[in-house]
Protein backbone atom coordinates (compact mmCIF):
# COMPACT_ATOMS: atom_id res chain seq x y z
CA UNK A 1 0.00 0.00 0.00
CA UNK A 2 1.33 3.45 -0.94
CA UNK A 3 1.50 6.18 1.69
CA UNK A 4 2.18 9.84 0.87
CA UNK A 5 3.98 11.76 3.65
CA UNK A 6 5.39 15.23 4.05
CA UNK A 7 8.96 15.42 2.79
CA UNK A 8 11.21 15.76 5.84
CA UNK A 9 14.95 16.02 6.47
CA UNK A 10 15.16 12.35 7.43
CA UNK A 11 14.06 11.53 3.87
CA UNK A 12 16.88 13.44 2.18
CA UNK A 13 19.52 10.71 1.97
CA UNK A 14 17.18 8.07 0.53
CA UNK A 15 15.64 10.60 -1.86
CA UNK A 16 19.08 11.57 -3.17
CA UNK A 17 19.81 7.94 -3.99
CA UNK A 18 16.59 7.63 -6.00
CA UNK A 19 17.27 10.95 -7.76
CA UNK A 20 20.80 9.87 -8.70
CA UNK A 21 19.50 6.56 -10.05
CA UNK A 22 16.96 8.44 -12.22
CA UNK A 23 19.74 10.68 -13.55
CA UNK A 24 21.86 7.63 -14.41
CA UNK A 25 18.86 6.16 -16.25
CA UNK A 26 18.68 9.29 -18.44
CA UNK A 27 22.40 9.03 -19.17
CA UNK A 28 21.70 5.71 -20.89
CA UNK A 29 19.86 7.75 -23.55
CA UNK A 30 21.94 10.95 -23.51
CA UNK A 31 25.62 10.04 -23.31
CA UNK A 32 26.67 13.70 -23.44
CA UNK A 33 25.52 14.19 -19.83
CA UNK A 34 28.42 14.07 -17.35
CA UNK A 35 28.99 10.63 -15.89
CA UNK A 36 29.38 11.77 -12.30
CA UNK A 37 27.08 14.59 -11.30
CA UNK A 38 26.14 15.36 -7.71
CA UNK A 39 22.44 15.72 -7.02
CA UNK A 40 21.73 19.14 -5.45
CA UNK A 41 21.29 19.28 -1.70
CA UNK A 42 17.66 18.40 -0.94
CA UNK A 43 17.64 19.75 2.62
CA UNK A 44 16.24 23.09 1.49
CA UNK A 45 13.23 21.37 -0.04
CA UNK A 46 12.57 19.66 3.29
CA UNK A 47 12.46 23.05 4.95
CA UNK A 48 9.73 24.72 2.89
CA UNK A 49 6.97 22.22 3.70
CA UNK A 50 5.83 21.93 0.07
CA UNK A 51 7.22 18.50 -0.80
CA UNK A 52 5.94 14.97 -0.41
CA UNK A 53 7.47 11.51 -0.23
CA UNK A 54 5.89 8.23 -1.28
CA UNK A 55 6.44 5.07 0.76
CA UNK A 56 5.57 1.42 0.44
CA UNK A 57 5.77 0.06 3.96
CA UNK A 58 9.06 1.58 5.18
CA UNK A 59 10.66 1.87 1.73
CA UNK A 60 10.73 5.22 -0.04
CA UNK A 61 9.57 4.82 -3.63
CA UNK A 62 9.49 8.47 -4.72
CA UNK A 63 9.47 12.14 -3.78
CA UNK A 64 8.22 15.38 -5.30
CA UNK A 65 9.56 18.69 -4.01
CA UNK A 66 9.66 22.26 -5.28
CA UNK A 67 11.22 25.67 -4.82
CA UNK A 68 9.43 28.38 -2.87
CA UNK A 69 6.51 30.05 -4.69
CA UNK A 70 7.43 33.01 -6.91
CA UNK A 71 5.53 35.76 -8.71
CA UNK A 72 5.33 36.35 -12.47
CA UNK A 73 5.85 32.74 -13.51
CA UNK A 74 8.04 32.43 -16.62
CA UNK A 75 8.46 36.24 -16.55
CA UNK A 76 5.49 36.40 -18.90
CA UNK A 77 2.43 35.93 -16.68
CA UNK A 78 0.86 37.53 -13.63
CA UNK A 79 0.55 34.10 -12.04
CA UNK A 80 2.23 32.92 -8.85
CA UNK A 81 4.27 29.86 -9.72
CA UNK A 82 5.81 26.70 -8.30
CA UNK A 83 8.67 24.80 -9.95
CA UNK A 84 10.08 21.35 -9.23
CA UNK A 85 13.55 21.41 -10.84
CA UNK A 86 15.61 18.53 -12.17
CA UNK A 87 16.69 16.38 -9.22
CA UNK A 88 13.89 17.61 -6.93
CA UNK A 89 11.58 14.79 -7.98
CA UNK A 90 12.17 11.10 -8.71
CA UNK A 91 10.68 7.64 -8.29
CA UNK A 92 11.65 4.00 -8.54
CA UNK A 93 10.98 2.34 -11.92
CA UNK A 94 8.16 0.06 -10.75
CA UNK A 95 4.75 1.78 -11.14
CA UNK A 96 6.48 5.12 -11.67
CA UNK A 97 3.46 6.80 -13.28
CA UNK A 98 1.16 5.69 -10.46
CA UNK A 99 3.64 7.00 -7.88
CA UNK A 100 3.90 10.40 -9.55
CA UNK A 101 0.12 10.62 -9.91
CA UNK A 102 -0.34 10.11 -6.18
CA UNK A 103 2.51 12.44 -5.26
CA UNK A 104 1.21 15.31 -7.41
CA UNK A 105 -2.30 14.94 -5.99
CA UNK A 106 -0.86 15.47 -2.50
CA UNK A 107 1.76 18.10 -3.43
CA UNK A 108 -0.64 20.01 -5.69
CA UNK A 109 -2.95 20.66 -2.74
CA UNK A 110 -0.02 22.18 -0.84
CA UNK A 111 0.98 24.33 -3.80
CA UNK A 112 -2.53 25.73 -4.18
CA UNK A 113 -2.67 26.54 -0.47
CA UNK A 114 0.58 28.46 -0.99
CA UNK A 115 -1.20 30.53 -3.65
CA UNK A 116 0.54 29.01 -6.67
CA UNK A 117 -1.65 28.55 -9.74
CA UNK A 118 1.15 27.78 -12.22
CA UNK A 119 2.66 24.35 -11.53
CA UNK A 120 5.83 23.35 -13.39
CA UNK A 121 7.71 20.06 -13.04
CA UNK A 122 10.97 19.14 -14.75
CA UNK A 123 10.94 15.54 -15.98
CA UNK A 124 13.61 13.57 -17.79
CA UNK A 125 13.00 13.60 -21.52
CA UNK A 126 12.97 9.82 -21.90
CA UNK A 127 10.39 9.19 -19.17
CA UNK A 128 7.54 9.36 -21.67
CA UNK A 129 5.17 7.46 -19.40
CA UNK A 130 5.43 10.32 -16.87
CA UNK A 131 4.69 12.92 -19.52
CA UNK A 132 1.54 11.00 -20.46
CA UNK A 133 0.51 10.86 -16.80
CA UNK A 134 0.89 14.61 -16.38
CA UNK A 135 -0.92 15.26 -19.65
CA UNK A 136 -3.86 13.42 -18.07
CA UNK A 137 -3.67 15.90 -15.20
CA UNK A 138 -3.95 18.87 -17.56
CA UNK A 139 -0.25 19.63 -17.96
CA UNK A 140 1.38 20.59 -21.25
CA UNK A 141 4.97 20.61 -22.44
CA UNK A 142 6.76 23.93 -22.05
CA UNK A 143 10.58 23.86 -21.80
CA UNK A 144 13.37 21.51 -22.83
CA UNK A 145 17.02 21.29 -21.81
CA UNK A 146 19.40 19.81 -24.36
CA UNK A 147 23.13 19.13 -24.64
CA UNK A 148 25.79 18.24 -27.21
CA UNK A 149 29.53 17.59 -27.23
CA UNK A 150 31.71 20.55 -28.19
CA UNK A 151 32.08 19.21 -31.73
CA UNK A 152 31.61 20.97 -35.06
CA UNK A 153 28.31 20.74 -36.94
CA UNK A 154 28.49 19.21 -40.40
CA UNK A 155 27.49 22.05 -42.72
CA UNK A 156 28.57 23.94 -45.82
CA UNK A 157 30.57 27.15 -45.23
CA UNK A 158 28.97 30.56 -45.75
CA UNK A 159 31.36 32.58 -47.87
CA UNK A 160 29.32 35.79 -47.79
CA UNK A 161 29.29 36.12 -44.00
CA UNK A 162 31.85 37.05 -41.37
CA UNK A 163 31.86 35.58 -37.86
CA UNK A 164 33.36 37.11 -34.75
CA UNK A 165 33.21 37.38 -30.96
CA UNK A 166 32.29 40.86 -29.78
CA UNK A 167 34.35 42.82 -27.31
CA UNK A 168 32.63 44.46 -24.33
CA UNK A 169 32.75 47.78 -26.16
CA UNK A 170 30.80 46.28 -29.08
CA UNK A 171 27.93 44.73 -27.14
CA UNK A 172 25.60 47.65 -27.91
CA UNK A 173 25.41 46.46 -31.54
CA UNK A 174 23.44 43.37 -30.42
CA UNK A 175 20.59 45.40 -28.93
CA UNK A 176 18.46 45.74 -32.14
CA UNK A 177 18.52 41.92 -32.56
CA UNK A 178 17.74 41.52 -28.85
CA UNK A 179 14.59 43.61 -29.41
CA UNK A 180 13.72 41.58 -32.50
CA UNK A 181 13.96 38.42 -30.37
CA UNK A 182 11.48 39.86 -27.88
CA UNK A 183 9.09 40.76 -30.70
CA UNK A 184 9.42 37.15 -31.86
CA UNK A 185 8.35 36.03 -28.38
CA UNK A 186 4.99 37.76 -28.92
CA UNK A 187 4.20 36.01 -32.21
CA UNK A 188 1.94 32.99 -32.72
CA UNK A 189 2.23 30.26 -31.50
CA UNK A 190 4.73 31.64 -28.97
CA UNK A 191 2.46 34.27 -27.31
CA UNK A 192 4.95 35.17 -24.56
CA UNK A 193 5.06 38.90 -23.85
CA UNK A 194 8.20 39.44 -21.82
CA UNK A 195 9.25 43.04 -21.24
CA UNK A 196 12.64 43.75 -22.83
CA UNK A 197 15.35 45.69 -21.07
CA UNK A 198 16.20 49.20 -22.11
CA UNK A 199 19.49 49.60 -23.97
CA UNK A 200 21.16 50.81 -20.80
CA UNK A 201 19.77 47.88 -18.78
CA UNK A 202 20.85 45.48 -21.50
CA UNK A 203 24.42 46.78 -21.36
CA UNK A 204 24.57 46.61 -17.58
CA UNK A 205 23.12 43.08 -17.36
CA UNK A 206 25.37 41.82 -20.16
CA UNK A 207 28.41 43.09 -18.28
CA UNK A 208 27.23 41.65 -14.97
CA UNK A 209 26.39 38.23 -16.40
CA UNK A 210 29.78 38.07 -18.08
CA UNK A 211 28.08 36.70 -21.18
CA UNK A 212 30.02 36.25 -24.40
CA UNK A 213 28.42 37.27 -27.69
CA UNK A 214 29.27 35.61 -31.00
CA UNK A 215 27.83 37.21 -34.13
CA UNK A 216 27.40 36.78 -37.87
CA UNK A 217 27.67 39.77 -40.20
CA UNK A 218 27.02 40.37 -43.88
CA UNK A 219 28.54 43.47 -45.46
CA UNK A 220 29.35 44.71 -41.98
CA UNK A 221 25.75 44.46 -40.76
CA UNK A 222 24.98 42.19 -37.83
CA UNK A 223 22.36 39.55 -38.74
CA UNK A 224 22.62 36.89 -36.01
CA UNK A 225 23.93 36.52 -32.46
CA UNK A 226 24.65 33.76 -29.98
CA UNK A 227 25.05 34.47 -26.26
CA UNK A 228 27.15 32.04 -24.24
CA UNK A 229 27.26 31.87 -20.44
CA UNK A 230 28.88 29.69 -17.82
CA UNK A 231 25.83 27.74 -16.63
CA UNK A 232 22.29 26.73 -17.49
CA UNK A 233 19.13 25.85 -15.58
CA UNK A 234 19.82 22.28 -14.41
CA UNK A 235 22.41 20.79 -12.08
CA UNK A 236 23.99 19.06 -15.09
CA UNK A 237 24.39 22.42 -16.85
CA UNK A 238 27.36 23.51 -14.77
CA UNK A 239 31.05 22.79 -14.36
CA UNK A 240 34.40 24.04 -15.58
CA UNK A 241 34.11 22.28 -18.96
CA UNK A 242 30.49 23.29 -19.70
CA UNK A 243 29.07 26.35 -21.48
CA UNK A 244 25.44 27.31 -22.10
CA UNK A 245 23.51 29.17 -24.80
CA UNK A 246 21.47 31.90 -23.09
CA UNK A 247 20.27 33.85 -26.12
CA UNK A 248 20.10 33.29 -29.85
CA UNK A 249 18.49 35.00 -32.83
CA UNK A 250 18.88 35.23 -36.59
CA UNK A 251 17.04 37.75 -38.77
CA UNK A 252 14.40 35.91 -40.85
CA UNK A 253 15.87 36.93 -44.21
CA UNK A 254 19.14 35.17 -43.34
CA UNK A 255 17.63 31.87 -42.21
CA UNK A 256 17.91 28.69 -44.26
CA UNK A 257 21.34 29.63 -45.61
CA UNK A 258 23.48 27.83 -43.06
CA UNK A 259 24.37 31.08 -41.30
CA UNK A 260 23.47 29.89 -37.84
CA UNK A 261 25.20 26.54 -38.24
CA UNK A 262 28.37 28.38 -39.21
CA UNK A 263 27.99 30.82 -36.33
CA UNK A 264 27.63 27.85 -33.99
CA UNK A 265 30.77 26.31 -35.43
CA UNK A 266 32.72 29.52 -34.94
CA UNK A 267 31.67 29.63 -31.28
CA UNK A 268 32.32 25.91 -30.81
CA UNK A 269 35.80 26.18 -32.31
CA UNK A 270 36.62 29.07 -29.98
CA UNK A 271 35.28 27.35 -26.88
CA UNK A 272 36.85 23.99 -27.68
CA UNK A 273 40.29 25.61 -27.91
CA UNK A 274 39.69 26.97 -24.40
CA UNK A 275 39.07 23.46 -23.04
CA UNK A 276 35.27 23.33 -22.94
CA UNK A 277 33.79 19.95 -23.86
CA UNK A 278 29.98 20.30 -23.62
CA UNK A 279 27.46 22.85 -24.83
CA UNK A 280 23.86 23.16 -23.62
CA UNK A 281 20.69 25.07 -24.40
CA UNK A 282 17.23 25.59 -22.90
CA UNK A 283 14.24 26.52 -25.07
CA UNK A 284 10.44 26.58 -25.17
CA UNK A 285 8.69 23.71 -26.93
CA UNK A 286 6.11 26.06 -28.45
CA UNK A 287 8.77 28.07 -30.28
CA UNK A 288 8.78 26.11 -33.57
CA UNK A 289 11.83 27.89 -34.99
CA UNK A 290 13.96 27.15 -31.93
CA UNK A 291 12.63 23.62 -31.42
CA UNK A 292 13.26 22.66 -35.03
CA UNK A 293 16.82 23.99 -34.95
CA UNK A 294 18.07 22.89 -31.55
CA UNK A 295 16.76 19.33 -31.73
CA UNK A 296 18.70 18.81 -34.97
CA UNK A 297 21.98 19.34 -33.18
CA UNK A 298 21.34 18.77 -29.46
CA UNK A 299 20.00 15.83 -27.45
CA UNK A 300 17.11 16.72 -25.13
CA UNK A 301 17.42 15.38 -21.59
CA UNK A 302 14.58 17.19 -19.79
CA UNK A 303 10.99 18.09 -20.62
CA UNK A 304 9.31 20.51 -18.23
CA UNK A 305 5.54 20.22 -18.03
CA UNK A 306 3.30 23.06 -16.85
CA UNK A 307 -0.28 23.40 -15.67
CA UNK A 308 -2.16 26.67 -15.12
CA UNK A 309 -5.06 25.98 -12.77
CA UNK A 310 -8.21 28.05 -12.25
CA UNK A 311 -7.05 31.11 -10.30
CA UNK A 312 -10.44 31.35 -8.55
CA UNK A 313 -9.51 28.31 -6.46
CA UNK A 314 -7.17 30.45 -4.33
CA UNK A 315 -9.60 33.35 -3.77
CA UNK A 316 -11.54 31.71 -0.95
CA UNK A 317 -14.98 30.26 -0.67
CA UNK A 318 -13.89 26.68 -1.26
CA UNK A 319 -13.93 24.26 1.63
CA UNK A 320 -10.68 22.42 1.04
CA UNK A 321 -8.56 25.56 0.88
Amino acid sequence: MMNILNFEKEHVEEAAEIAHANYCDERQFVKELPQTCDIPDLNGFAGNGLGVAAFEDKRMIGFLCCCDPFDNAFRATDARGIFSPMGANAAVPENRSKIYAAMYQAAGAKWVKAGAVSHAICLYAHREELQRQFFLYGFGLRCLDAIRPMALIDCEPCEDYDFAELSKAELHSVYPLYLALYRHYCESPFFMKRMPETKEEFMVSSMQEDGRYFVAKQDGKLCAFLKISASGETFAATGSTYRHIRGAYCLPEHRGKGVYQNLMNFAISTLKKEGYTRLGVNFESFNPTARGFWLKYFAAYTNSVVRRIDERIVRGGYEYV
